[in-house]
This record gives structure tokens, C-alpha cells and sequence, in this order.
């Protein structure tokens, strides 16, 4: 069954009114969140730490910016939009001592929710916007009388809570494109899962095989890349416009027969496998507590592997070729980057 879409009319943005808004974090999501919301007409203030690099940003912006522990006495709505693998301790240190019953917590991501690393006390709202889109896409979508798809969910809190998230949404622009409601359990495994087995693991992965392949056969290292990387994105704007079939629609005949022929020589059964195996462990907490504990121990393993990979013969062509593609340096990838980091 489809999912219910919620849009304007759905959603009252009067339920803010009168009521402090407090976004914990300034980084990609969190300054699109604040800056739609002011615009919309609410009360916004932001939350960082002492020595935030973001504060004269902020303040740049027109917000009045406090200490977070300062922010969330303030607020009635409290929305953390700092890294996942810091929000436990900033909620322990300043946000749960300052968490009085009839407060709304508000979360961008329902990693730290789901998985248990930080526990809400009851008579606490706790719910989720997520925009299915990089901040700076949300703010200049917002700019342009648009909006960025968004999920909302209820963790707890009820019809209240879930008013409340729409309002949210609402403000931000999300309403204009198009609201679903969702889970923080489904948002959570969902969304890892496609990190990391498609969207990025299992696309980089590809391109780097794809790569290896033609230029130990002999091939140019540069026909590798416009084949293998390059012409990635023509081929995603084409799927993400009109779906697969689409895609296919406005390939070559024999691009078509290479695709439903070759593809499932590549993406097998055995693919698939990983790909459950890869499910299950995001299910059991497996990847979370691993992940945790890679955190904790300063990252050892994360920063090797993020080494190695720029090492990677792909990326010095790569780097090459797009100085000759000036219009690839205009897009906004700064934008893009940020949306998977947050404020320091």
C-alpha cells in the first residue's frame, strides 16, 4: 500500500507559534533547518559549543546563538543536528539536564534513537524531519518557493508530537515537495543500508573495479575514468528523472543490450547476499556497535581506510582530468560534502 504523502494543507505551522526553537548544530542540515524556519516566520536560536567554529556564521545570519546547555532551557523544541557519533555526549552533558516533561526533541537521523545510545525520559516528544537532500538543496529549494521531500516520524508523543513534526517540515519547505511518514527503525536501517551497500559503498566500489579492470587490460587510465566515473553522473540524472526504464529510453540500443544482459554478470546472486548479510548486521546493531567502538578508539581503521582510498590511482586521474571540465568545479560540492558532516 503507498505511502500517504502529507503537503500544506496537511500541516499547521501555527502550532510553532509562540514557541522557542532551538537547532543544536550549524552545519549543513542545521543552518538550512534554521534559516527556512526564520524565514517562515519562527523563533530560532542556535546551540553550539564555547569554541564553535560556526557561532559568527550564525550570528552573521541573525541568530542569537548560545551555549547549548544555555539553548535548550530556552527551547521548547530542541533539534540535534550535530554528527551521530557526538550526539550521546552532548545530550548527557547539556541537553538531558535542561529536558523538562512537555519539551520536544527533534532529530534529523534516528540513528542514536533506534539504537538505544541515548535514552528519552517519558513526557518528552521525541521526532524526526529528515529531508531526502543535502542542506544547501534544501535552503536554495526553500529559496525558490520549492521544497526538498522529507520524512517525518514519532518516536514518542503521540498526535501532538506528529503535528508538531509536520509544522517542522512545513517550515523548512519539506510540505511544497511532499511529507511521508515513516519510523525511526525504518529511517534508521533504510538509510544505512543504502550508504553503505549502494549509494555509497556499493558505488564506489564499483567505479574502483571498473577502473582496476580496463587499465590493467592495457587501457588509458583516462578512458577508464570517463567510462567508469565520469559518465556515472549522466547516467544517474537519467534514473533519477525517469527511473531505470527511462534510463533505458534514451541509451543506445546496444548500451540497452549490454545492460539487461551484462548487468546480472556483475550484480549477482552473490551481491545480493552481501547485501543481506550487510542488512542483518545494520538490524542486530552489529554496524552501530562496531562503529561506536571504531569511534571511541579515535578512529584508527576509519582514518587508514579513508587514506588508502585517496591513494587510489582513480583519484590522481580523476583530479586531472576535471581541471580540463571547468563546469564540474561549479557545481556545488561543498554543498554535497557538508551534508554528511556537521558543525564542529
Amino acid at each position: 500500500m503507498p505511502a500517504k504523502v502529507y503537503h500544506d494543507k496537511d500541516a499547521d505551522l501555527g502550532v510553532l507559534k509562540n514557541k522557542t526553537l532551538a537547532i543544536i548544530g550549524y552545519g549543513s542540515q542545521g543552518h538550512a533547518h534554521a534559516r527556512n524556519l526564520k524565514d517562515s516566520g519562527c523563533k530560532v536560536i542556535i546551540g553550539l559549543y564555547p569554541k564553535s567554529k560556526s557561532k559568527e556564521q550564525a550570528k552573521k545570519h541573525g541568530f542569537e546563538v548560545y551555549d547549548t546547555a544555555e539553548a535548550v532551557k530556552k527551547a521548547d523544541i530542541i533539534m540535534i543536528a550535530a554528527p551521530d557519533m557526538k550526539q550521546a555526549d552532548i545530550y548527557k552533558k547539556d541537553i538531558e539536564p535542561n529536558l523538562t516533561p512537555g519539551k520536544t526533541l527533534a532529530f534529523l537521523h534516528g540513528l542514536s534513537i533506534h539504537f538505544g545510545l541515548i535514552k528519552i525520559p517519558a513526557g518528552v516528544n521525541v521526532i524526526m524531519i529528515a529531508p531526502k537532500g543535502p542542506g544547501h538543496e534544501v535552503r536554495s529549494q526553500y529559496l525558490e518557493g520549492k521544497g526538498v521531500p522529507s520524512l517525518i516520524a514519532v518516536f514518542q508523543g503521540g498526535k501532538e508530537a506528529k503535528k508538531i513534526a509536520l509544522a517542522w517540515a512545513k517550515g523548512i519547505g519539506g510540505t511544497r515537495a511532499g511529507v511521508i511518514e515513516t519510523t525511526f527503525k525504518e529511517e534508521t536501517e533504510t538509510d544505512l543500508f543504502g550508504e553503505q551497500a549502494v549509494l555509497c559503498g556499493g558505488v564506489s566500489e564499483l567505479i574502483r573495479c571498473g577502473f582496476e579492470t580496463l587499465v590493467e587490460a592495457g587501457y588509458k587510465p583516462e578512458m577508464a575514468y570517463f567510462e567508469c566515473c565520469h559518465e556515472m553522473k549522466l547516467i544517474v540524472d537519467l534514473i533519477v528523472e525517469s527511473g531505470i526504464s527511462g534510463m533505458r529510453f534514451s541509451i543506445s540500443e546496444t548500451a540497452k543490450y549490454g545492460d539487461v544482459t551484462r548487468g546480472p554478470r556483475v550484480i549477482t546472486k552473490d551481491t545480493k547476499k552481501n547485501m543481506k548479510k550487510i542488512l542483518k548486521e545494520i538490524q542486530s546493531g552489529q554496524f552501530v556497535r562496531e562503529w561506536s567502538k571504531e569511534y571511541k578508539a579515535g578512529l584508527p581503521n576509519y582514518k587508514k581506510l579513508l587514506a588508502a582510498g585517496e591513494k587510489h590511482p582513480i583519484e590522481k586521474t580523476g583530479q586531472r582530468l576535471r581541471s580540463l571540465m571547468p563546469w564540474v568545479s561549479k557545481t556545488n560540492i561543498k554543498g554535497v560534502q557538508a551534508a554528511y558532516s556537521d558543525a564542529k
